[in-house]
């Protein structure tokens, strides 16, 4: 697997908001069936790290690449059939039923002016079951829950069937129930598929449990990245959190608490 062109590669990329360093000449390479969890306090820049890396926001320097090729120099069609983003924010400015909502993510893979067809149908189907959405097809989605919205939200990247997920906060509104189940989704999609995934989590025992790599963003630009197991620690989370953390090592694997 490491030695395939990277999905996406990051090279000498510095990102900034408002005048605050999100990130630094930062160097990263996220291969095929890798899972990263993006890690950092409120407002240290996560959202605008990924809305980066999704082409929909500029950089200060640096270059991104996917499938070793420039991103903006990728057309937009192409680059959605490679590449998907689930917003942290799954409101629509107009309603509509779950299944209209949930096609949304067949766009890139259909031709100007081509409407849906059988087989667009039978995958946006499949979608909504796999997020446990089945029979909602003709609901509004006005009359949806926050954790209902959020899975249409899945449901829809699933039918875009991108190789790259970039997911803010994918299981923001979700109860454990369905906490669990999206990740488990998304993690049998990078082990079966080579789905790569790079999440941005506030629950850093999700990152414990899902995630192989991480990214940590300290703020003012610095930033750690590697192997989840190794910079998962008591110190490194302190030190992003900026509150006390304890590691608890149980039988089925070890978990972290705030003190």
């Amino acid at each position: 697997m490491n030695n395939s062109v990277p999905i996406l590669e990051i090279c000498s990329l510095s990102v900034s908001i408002g005048g605050k360093q999100v990130c630094r000449d930062l160097n990263l390479a996220l291969q095929p069936g890798e899972r990263w969890g993006l890690l950092g306090l409120n407002g240290v820049g996560k959202t605008s790290l990924l809305h980066t890396l999704g082409g929909v926001r500029a950089f200060d320097a640096g270059e991104i690449l996917v499938d070793g090729q420039a991103l903006s120099a990728i057309p937009r069609r192409q680059l959605a059939q490679r590449l998907g983003m689930m917003l942290q924010d799954s409101d629509e400015a107009f309603p509509s039923s779950v299944m209209e909502a949930a096609f949304i993510g067949r766009h890139p893979h259909l031709n100007a002016w081509e409407w849906e067809g059988a087989r667009d149908e039978a995958i946006a189907r499949a979608a909504l079951a796999a997020v446990g959405l089945a029979g909602f097809e003709a609901r509004s989605t006005a009359t949806l829950s926050g954790g209902e919205r959020r899975r249409v939200a899945l449901a829809a990247l699933l039918v875009q069937d991108p190789q790259l997920m970039l997911l803010d906060e994918p299981v923001n509104h979700l109860d454990v129930h369905h906490q669990i189940g999206a990740l488990d989704l998304l993690a049998k999609l990078a082990r079966e598929q080579s789905k790569t995934l790079l999440m941005v989590l506030h629950d850093v025992n999700l990152a414990v449990r899902y995630c192989d790599k991480v990214l940590l963003l300290f703020g003012d630009g610095e930033t750690l990245q590697g192997e989840a197991g190794e910079l998962l620690t008591e110190a490194n989370l302190q030190r992003l959190y900026q509150h006390p953390m304890r590691r608890v090592q149980t039988d089925g694997g070890a978990f972290f608490y705030p003190e």
